[in-house]
């Protein structure tokens, strides 16, 4: 399998590499495209945690909040925000978010509420505005990195 020997943890997967002798840890939310895509919703090595692209889908894979991007975003960042904590991270080891957006008119929305989430931790930030997200009815995908130290 590569060169990896899987490891279990606490409700986290972890993967040792012997070509890098370091450990990754893989987190998964038990979100509808995890398995499907072969994909974990954060994986973390070193002091860092990578936070794959969230939004607010349930386990049908449309959204929870049809028509609200903030609730939408919101949603979202509670998702990532409990993938951190159970990787050993916390909003506010957030170092970089990016925000994709399907509608221009949504950005107010959005970056509100990433305001109010990250107003004092002020992370490097990206917001794009995207073609479509993996249903019709998801309007915001938000990414996170988070570091220790």
């Amino acid at each position: 399998m590569g060169g990896r020997a899987p490891v279990q943890g606490e409700g986290a997967r972890a993967v040792v590499s012997r070509r890098r002798r370091s450990t990754r840890t893989l987190i998964s939310s038990g979100g509808p495209w995890e398995a499907i895509a072969g994909y974990s919703r954060a994986v973390v090595q070193g002091d860092v945690c990578e936070v794959a692209g969230t939004t607010d889908a349930g386990s049908d894979g449309t959204s929870l909040h049809p028509g609200d991007a903030g609730a939408q975003a919101r949603a979202a960042f509670g998702i990532a925000a409990a993938a951190l904590a159970q990787a050993g991270f916390s909003l506010d080891d957030v170092i970089r978010t990016r925000l994709y957006l399907v509608d221009a008119a949504d950005i107010e929305a959005v970056i509100a509420v990433h305001g109010e989430l990250f107003r004092d931790v002020r992370p490097a930030a990206t917001l794009v505005l995207v073609a479509g997200l993996i249903h019709p009815s998801l309007r915001v995908e938000v990414e996170a990195t988070a570091r220790h130290g």
